[in-house]
């Protein structure tokens, strides 16, 4: 198959839409498939996939820009900055099935008048938000295919959209248990690490996690994110946890020794499209706090021990000491980690397209 992936922050960050959809289509070009991805960073040497650079003004310059319909957050800035220097660069003759899930700008250019249209795959990694509602912008959106990546967007769009229930996978050769190096990111070697990885942004609820563990008596929190909220939380942790707290950006390389620096995984976020952190601190062998929610306890299955109703502080409060005391694993992957890797995880994307495309023959 001839694919194209396209986003706008591909090659530039490394958050978890675009490590989702970056892993696949490495995946997808590793077994055969004839894979392109079209984003706005650099080029990079450890890929299978072909990579063709278009221009975007990064998201960081909008976020104080009105938001507003289809502007709606930074990033919808970004996706619009992005969507001309696509529709030059893309040729839908080119290609069988696209692959975004950057609505609506990336996803209008994408669906651009053609004699030949190669299929339209939209993945919910950001929300099913587009598949079924109605209002404004929402109105314009169509896709051949839609990969749901929790079973409530499934539920909602199935009949209406041709769907699949596919998660996101994780690493296993990179996000494994092992030794810690806490040094290395200027981490104390005496106090419990609780992580966050996580973007300063209101849904993320960084600042209550900060009011939750300053009620611990010695536990130091470290975020690994950015985003518009920064100085407001390191101005909150300044304040009630002194000495406590450290705000890191790291490169995705460096990620998994975070994690293997760590003492136990929190994520405040009340619900996820899915959440790739929740199975990097898994597969890392992190006792996982977060919001319980069905849809979490679908992705973690027996590893959702420490859950519970973050909005509740006390109960939040009692959580993270019980997930402290247990600790991390630092010996082998958990049990049940293994169905997210990401060759199993692309191979069900394969399964899902070839499928489409034996249905609309004309397309291949």
């Amino acid at each position: 198959m001839r694919l194209l992936f396209a986003l706008p922050g591909f090659h530039r960050y490394d958050r978890g839409a675009e490590v989702a959809l970056l892993s696949v289509a490495d995946a997808l070009a590793r077994s055969g498939e004839d894979v392109t991805v079209m984003g706005s960073g650099e080029s990079r040497g450890d890929v299978a996939y072909k990579f063709r650079h278009v221009p975007a003004v990064r998201r960081e310059h909008f976020e104080r820009f009105p938001h507003f319909p289809p502007f709606r957050s930074e990033t919808a800035w970004e996706d619009a900055s992005f969507a001309p220097g696509l529709l030059a660069a893309y040729k839908p003759s080119a290609y069988d099935a696209v692959i975004t899930c950057s609505f609506p700008f990336t996803h209008w250019a994408l669906r651009r008048p053609s004699p030949v249209k190669p299929l339209q795959i939209f993945v919910t990694q950001n929300g099913d938000w587009p598949a079924f509602a109605s209002n404004s912008e929402y109105r314009s959106f169509a896709c051949d295919g839609l990969i749901c990546t929790n079973p409530d967007y499934l539920a909602r769009n199935e009949q209406r959209w041709k769907c699949a229930l596919i998660p996101n996978g994780v690493d296993l050769a990179r996000f494994r248990p092992g030794p810690l190096d806490r040094a290395r990111f200027g981490l104390p070697e005496d106090r419990p690490i609780i992580l966050m990885v996580s973007a300063f942004i209101a849904t993320k609820r960084v600042m209550d996690a900060i009011r939750a563990v300053a009620k611990l008596e010695d536990a130091f929190l470290v975020v690994a994110g950015d985003g518009p909220l920064r100085d407001e939380g390191q101005a909150l942790a300044d304040a009630l946890l002194p000495g406590r707290f450290k705000r890191v950006s790291l490169a995705a390389a460096e990620m998994p020794m975070l994690y293997r620096s760590a003492d136990a995984f929190l994520h405040m976020s009340l619900l996820e499209s899915f959440g790739n952190v929740f199975i990097e601190a898994w597969a890392t062998g992190l006792p996982v706090i977060g919001h319980d929610s069905d849809r979490l306890r679908w992705i973690l299955g027996k590893n959702a021990e420490f859950l519970c109703d973050t909005e509740n502080q006390a109960a939040l409060v009692s959580t993270l000491q019980a997930a402290l005391a247990r600790g991390p694993a630092r010996t082998e992957h958990p049990d049940g980690i293994e169905r997210f890797s990401w060759s199993t995880i692309a191979d069900q994307y394969r399964e899902f397209i070839t499928g489409l495309l034996a249905a609309r023959p004309s397309v291949r």
